[in-house]
C-alpha cells in the first residue's frame, strides 16, 4: 500500500519491559519461596525471633531487592496501562511523574525500614 503513513507513538519498550517485568516476577517469586520456606522450617514464635530473622544481612539485602523488582515491576504495568488509556500527553506525563516518585519513595522507605535505627 503505497502512501501509508503510520505514526508511532511512544518510546518502544516492547521487549525489554517484558523482560524486565517477567525477571522481576522470577526474582520475586525465588526470594517469596525462599524466606517462606525458612520461616516455615525455623518457624519464630515471639517478637525477639522475628527481629532476629530480619537482622541478618541476606534478608535485609533479598527484601531491597524484592521491593526495588516490585517497584520496577509496578512500574512497567502501570506505564502501560498509561500509555495505552490516557492520550492526553500532559496529563499522562503527570500521572507517570507522580507513579515514578511514589515507588521510588516506597523504595527509599523500604530501605529505611531495612537499615534504620
Amino acid at each position: 500500500m503505497a502512501g501509508v503513513r503510520r505514526t508511532v507513538l511512544g518510546a518502544h519498550y516492547g521487549i525489554t519491559g517484558w523482560l524486565v517485568q517477567r525477571m522481576s516476577a522470577v526474582i520475586m517469586t525465588l526470594f517469596g519461596v525462599v524466606l517462606l520456606s525458612f520461616i516455615l522450617f525455623h518457624a519464630p514464635a515471639g517478637f525477639a525471633e522475628w527481629k532476629m530473622l530480619f537482622s541478618h544481612g541476606w534478608v535485609k539485602i533479598g527484601l531491597l531487592i524484592f521491593f526495588i523488582c516490585l517497584s520496577l515491576h509496578a512500574w512497567i504495568g502501570v506505564r502501560d496501562i498509561l500509555m495505552d488509556y490516557v492520550h492526553a500527553v500532559g496529563i499522562r506525563l503527570m500521572l507517570e511523574t507522580g507513579v515514578l516518585l511514589s515507588l521510588a519513595a516506597y523504595v527509599l522507605w523500604a530501605w529505611s525500614i531495612l537499615w534504620g535505627r
